[in-house]
């Protein structure tokens, strides 16, 4: 038992260290005035949240060394009220309220260096209400994955193609 727990210990130490990926989500000043006024702070989190686990699972996938990546949230609209917007309308009806939701998002990945390895902006908003999700920021998440794949891919050297979810 003792020889394998030094085994172990050693396997630790001896592979090298995976690059950690660090990822700074901001908002643009008009989104944040919105969070601020209408959708509440605890929604930014939420989305930036949401950003920063597809980003980080697509890079990984990719096998991508990307030291750094800045975000700004430009805009996102939910498909349901928020918490707060509950709050504030008290007739307001969670379950029959739906409507179109989506993000738009720019990006910005540093190597090791600080060198910009590129830069993206990307949104996608649903167009048809039949399609529209059905949690508060489903589509504001769909836009989050097709941003971190699309992302991804470019940062790659892939040529773009559209994404589908």
């Amino acid at each position: 038992m003792k020889y394998a727990l030094a085994a172990a210990t050693f396997a630790l130490f001896a592979t090298p260290a995976a690059m950690a990926t660090e990822i700074d989500v901001g908002y643009s000043t008009d989104f944040e005035e919105k969070l601020e006024d209408d959708y509440g702070a605890r929604e930014g989190t939420y989305l930036a949240e949401a950003v920063k686990e597809d980003l980080l699972r697509e890079l990984k996938a990719a096998g991508l060394e990307v030291d750094r990546v800045s975000v700004t949230i430009q805009k996102a609209t939910p498909n349901k009220p928020t918490f707060k917007q509950l709050g504030d309308k008290p007739g307001l009806d969670y379950g029959a309220s739906v409507s179109i939701g989506g993000m738009k998002l720019s990006a910005t990945a540093f190597g090791a260096s600080g060198t910009e390895m590129g830069t993206m902006t990307y949104d996608w908003f649903e167009t048809d209400i039949r399609y529209a999700g059905i949690a508060t920021w489903q589509d504001a998440k769909r836009a989050s994955d097709r941003f971190a794949r699309k992302f991804a891919k470019k940062l790659a050297g892939a040529p773009e193609t559209d994404v589908e979810s």
